[in-house]
């Protein structure tokens, strides 16, 4: 039985100053993403040669592209395609990894060793080169981008459940469970499981920034999704070729919006793991 967190430990794990930074940067996307149309009234796809790279100014916060697109409509409404990508590819990930990681953890024998052979073939190739490849061959679209990530994402989560479980499953509470009767399925999934999450979920902010990160990467070098979607990697591309001419504005917001966010996730990290308990043994006094 896992222990229960206390509301003054949960006081201490959400409202630190790190924690609040973070919340506070996850607000300000979860608004971009619900209020985009609110936020700016111009559309992120619509061109407009005759206002094209102007410098940021009242009419154009961000100024605008060589299109004469507004850079901070796109920015805004990018925030929509990198952050579905991101929870679209880590979620899925996150709940087969566990499953997987559970099971390979708990079990001896030759299907957990083939299943940790398999991840090492996938961990042995770059990640960034790897999901480059599979996007290419499966297509530029945003759900193959977010299928290519999870799919990466998966002996990741798998080994962090792994190595909980392992260091679990000789436990005192474990042999004492046993002893009571209860099933595998049962010790797995009501004893070990929940002592062996809180990695886990810390490695679910991290595995978002990494999502956002490689999203914004392969689109950067034409491998994500494609023009006019609003991209934060995408626009940073589009703007870099600029950066020598003097025209700063279209790479450096996104580039912003990128930094942001994923520091986000990683001061939200910080704030999980803080409540975790490095004696499990003692949630089961």
């Amino acid at each position: 039985m896992a222990r229960v967190v206390s509301a003054s430990e949960w006081r201490r794990a959400w409202l630190g100053p790190r924690a609040l930074i973070g919340e506070a940067l996850l607000l300000l996307q979860v608004a971009g993403m619900l209020f985009a149309p609110w936020i700016t009234h111009y559309s992120p796809t619509a061109a407009d040669p005759v206002v094209s790279l102007q410098p940021p100014s009242w009419e154009h916060l961000h100024g605008t592209d060589e299109s004469g697109m507004d850079v901070f409509a796109r920015v805004i409404y990018a925030t929509r395609i990198d952050l579905l990508i991101a929870v679209a590819a880590v979620v899925p990930s996150l709940l087969v990894g566990v499953l997987l990681g559970v099971l390979i953890g708990f079990y001896r024998g030759p299907l957990p060793n083939l299943a940790m052979r398999l991840f090492d073939f996938i961990q042995s190739f770059p990640v960034f080169v790897l999901g480059m490849a599979l996007v290419s061959v499966l297509g530029q679209e945003i759900w193959t981008v977010a299928i290519v990530l999870a799919a990466l994402f998966i002996p990741m989560f798998a080994r962090v459940l792994r190595a909980e479980v392992l260091s679990l499953r000789e436990r005192p509470f474990i042999a004492a469970a046993r002893c009571s009767g209860a099933t595998d399925l049962g010790i797995m999934f009501r004893h070990i499981l929940p002592n062996a999450m809180t990695p886990a979920l810390v490695q679910v902010s991290i595995a978002i920034g990494m999502a956002i990160l490689l999203t914004a990467g392969l689109s950067f070098i034409g491998a994500g999704v494609r023009m006019p979607t609003p991209e934060w990697g995408l626009m940073v591309a589009t703007g870099a070729q600029q950066m020598i001419l003097g025209v700063w504005w279209v790479a450096l917001f996104p580039g912003c919006a990128i930094a942001l966010s994923v520091l986000s996730f990683g001061l939200l990290g910080d704030a999980i793991q803080f409540h975790a308990s490095p004696d499990p043994d003692r949630r089961h006094r």
